[in-house]
């Protein structure tokens, strides 16, 4: 079997047709030009086997709890305590826009929900303060890569689905990381308060105003302490998790806040279908490819060729990151793991470099790409929710990049940033 289907995806892709289409039609054209079409019923049988798996159910249900959380007003609550942590310090709202999404992460797991959600709060009311409104747009966009990296993470559960790899080990490893970014953000925008003549200080908040804030956003901040503690435990699973997720978003949003009233569950369910409709396709795509990538030789090859550069297994780290921030750049985080991940994960786990290791560098970096210039999608909803054009956003946002991409290089040559925490907890 030839590797045509590799260059037919290519050249789908180049000429924009959608990632789920190219990922479907790359192998079909290929084994027909090759005369394999007695292929075609496994190729079927591996999208549906694909698409039809208990651990996936984690993702529509992560979305669904994400959703329930998003339209019970959990924003404003999380703000509100933020700012009563930070908010004293030069540039505090920046400061608080970044904690808040660090906070944020451990509920959506989502870039785009999180950018969403506090943009169309913390933008306008920085730009009240005078911020530059370029500026609260890219601290925004910067910020929400956080989401994903911070567990629950619905990339973390894609990549551990179709590489086999630990989803309770991907989530603990993903803590570290998602820490880093965002002290690496709050340090930044301290260094560039004085560039930016960012605000002043407001009056350092009250113990008791700082609790009266975490009252009111505690049950929130409970969610993922219930997640990673069940799975952690080994009381649930992932996809159990997911489950219990939603369960308590429901009974939080509709029983105690009573922000979400039960005739807004049909909205919210649709959008959660139609979302989880597309990633669910994708996987399904994905694993055929994943699985024409191994029986085509093409995983082998590749790892030949990558060899005959260098064997120094750093040397090929520090490839390998170029090459994803670039695709980063171009495709969005879930289709590029799922058609990278099955091509290079066997070449470096080959190579000796830990899977969960590998699964943290890929999530990360192709998060990262969902802020960088031209197809970065944060920096497309950021700028509809600034009215702000994308080159100005871009321009404040370079500094920020540099910190995340600088994390990037610091947990690839530095694995027990990544690897201590889910080795502690016996994941590993």
């Amino acid at each position: 079997m030839s590797i045509a289907f590799f260059w037919i995806l290519i050249l789908l892709m180049a000429f924009g047709t959608p990632v789920i289409f190219a990922l479907l039609l790359g192998p079909g054209l290929s084994l027909l030009l090759d005369g394999e079409l007695r292929y075609v019923p496994a190729l079927l049988a591996r999208f549906y086997n694909g698409i039809d798996s208990f651990p996936l159910l984690a993702v529509p249900f992560f979305i669904l709890a994400g959703e329930i959380m998003n339209a019970g007003g959990i924003t404003t609550s999380i703000v509100r305590f933020a700012q009563s942590l930070v908010g004293h310090v030069r540039g505090g709202l920046a400061q608080v826009n970044v904690l808040s999404s660090m906070i944020f992460a451990g509920i959506s797991g989502s870039a785009v929900a999180d950018a969403s959600a506090l943009g169309k709060m913390l933008i306008p009311a920085m730009e009240r303060e005078g911020y530059p409104r370029p500026f609260a747009s890219a601290v925004t966009a910067a910020a929400a890569v956080i989401g994903p990296v911070i567990p629950p993470s619905g990339i973390m559960v894609l990549y551990g689905f179709v590489m086999n790899v630990s989803v309770g080990a991907l989530f603990a490893a993903g803590v570290v990381p998602g820490v880093i970014i965002g002290l690496g953000l709050m340090g930044t925008i301290r260094l560039l308060a004085k560039r930016y003549n960012l605000p002043a200080a407001k009056p350092r908040a009250t113990w008791g105003e700082r609790a009266t804030a975490f009252r009111g956003a505690w049950l929130a901040m409970l969610l993922p302490v219930i997640l990673l503690g069940g799975m952690l435990s080994g009381v649930f699973t992932a996809t159990e998790a997911a489950c219990v997720a939603v369960a308590y978003a429901l009974f939080v949003t509709i029983f105690v806040t009573r922000n979400v009233r039960r005739r807004e569950l049909f909205t919210i369910f649709k959008n959660t279908a139609l979302q989880s409709g597309v990633i669910l396709l994708l996987v399904g795509a994905a694993v055929t490819l994943g699985w024409l990538v191994t029986v085509s030789g093409l995983a082998k090859g590749i790892a030949d060729a990558m060899l005959l550069i260098t064997d120094d297994v750093s040397t090929l780290l520090f490839l390998v990151n170029v090459l994803l921030l670039i695709v980063g750049m171009f495709l969005d985080a879930g289709p590029a793991i799922l058609i990278l991940g099955p091509v290079l994960s066997p070449v470096f786990v080959g190579l000796g470099v830990d899977p969960v290791h590998f699964a943290i560098i890929m999530c990360v970096n192709l998060t990262i790409g969902l802020a960088t210039p031209p197809m970065g999608l944060l920096l497309f909803v950021t700028a509809s929710v600034a009215r702000e054009k994308i080159e100005n956003i871009v321009r404040a946002l370079l500094p920020f990049l540099a910190v995340e991409i600088l994390v990037i290089f610091v947990i690839t040559y530095f694995p027990s940033l990544v690897l201590t925490l889910p080795r502690a907890l016996g994941l590993m």
